[in-house]
């Protein structure tokens, strides 16, 4: 039941500045802009989306198997990973580069200034899912435009199913190589902002890249998510989180359980519903990677609302 992650690792360094942009940038000289802002709160959190989604799957029972490039400063990753009994096996360390980081400032209204530095996620073409052994199952998550390409074309060419989940890399390809993605790839799985992007670009309607793969999967928030497969459109609810804290990571979360689901062969109701419980779970703590699952809890959910006996 190996899935192999292919995706970033990555820092989140998450700041608050304690008033509000607007007070400090003045709209008639953003053409000379100079601004500092103090940052009194800050954290650094475990990221990316193959740790994110490893994380989930590894807390739902799965077998994750992460492939990531990152640089020489990635040694408390690691060890957080192995720790977590995560694979490392073919995390790449790339001499003379950072791993990838984000550097997120938030104000009191929420708004977001955030600087991403990519750093070895740009060498993860190096690595080849042909590398990888005994996997069932596959991901493309966001990461270097050309290991994005690469791993697609190796699990297509391998005959493992894999799931295109272009996430905040789209902007990196056009209509026709995003088409070729879904031609290659079993699965899809978008947000509501990345599906109206994919609708754009590709001159196709959700209906129409739908017939293309096994299963469309659309996230939409609050308001849940929708999965396009077997010529049926089904309308996936939200699980009711106990709060809403952080949604940094929910859509890596949601992810996790529709690879869960996937590789146990659940049916995609159930497999949408399971992905639905892991967001949940996961917007209710602070940073994408800190929740706990309770499993006791997640066996009399799932044999009441999915008519499983869990663990699959």
């Amino acid at each position: 039941m190996r899935t192999l992650i292919c995706g970033s690792l990555a820092y989140d360094h998450i700041m608050v500045f304690r008033d509000r942009f607007r007070n400090h940038i003045l709209p008639d000289k953003i053409h000379i802009l100079n601004v500092s802002f103090l940052v009194p709160d800050m954290r650094r959190e475990f990221g990316g989306c193959a740790g994110n989604i490893a994380y989930n799957l590894k807390l739902l029972g799965g077998e994750p198997v992460i492939m990531a490039a990152v640089g020489e400063d990635f040694a408390p990753y690691r060890a957080r990973l192995e720790a977590l009994g995560l694979e490392t096996t073919h995390v790449r360390l790339i001499p003379g580069t950072y791993t990838a980081q984000a550097f997120i400032t938030t104000d009191l209204d929420d708004n977001q200034i955030t600087a991403f530095h990519p750093g070895a996620m740009n060498h993860s073409h190096e690595n080849s899912v042909g590398e990888a052994r005994h996997i069932r199952l596959g991901i493309v998550a966001p990461d270097g435009r050309e290991g994005m390409l690469r791993h697609a074309h190796d699990f297509h060419a391998a005959g493992i199913p894999f799931v295109f989940d272009p996430g905040q890399a789209m902007p990196l390809f056009d209509g026709p190589e995003l088409l070729r993605f879904v031609e290659l790839a079993d699965y899809v799985t978008l947000n509501d902002y990345e599906a109206e992007l994919m609708q754009e670009r590709t001159g196709l309607s959700l209906a129409a890249l739908a017939q293309r793969v096994k299963a469309l999967i659309v996230t939409l928030g609050a308001k849940g998510s929708l999965i396009f497969a077997d010529g049926e459109r089904l309308e996936i609810p939200c699980v009711p989180p106990k709060a809403v804290v952080d949604p940094t990571g929910c859509g890596d979360a949601y992810r996790a359980g529709l690879l869960y689901g996937i590789v146990h062969g659940f049916d995609w109701e159930q497999t949408g519903r399971l992905a639905a419980y892991m967001g949940a779970l996961k917007i209710a703590s602070r940073g994408a990677q800190n929740h706990s699952l309770d499993h006791a809890a997640l066996t009399a959910w799932a044999r009441q609302e999915l008519g499983l006996t869990w663990p699959a």
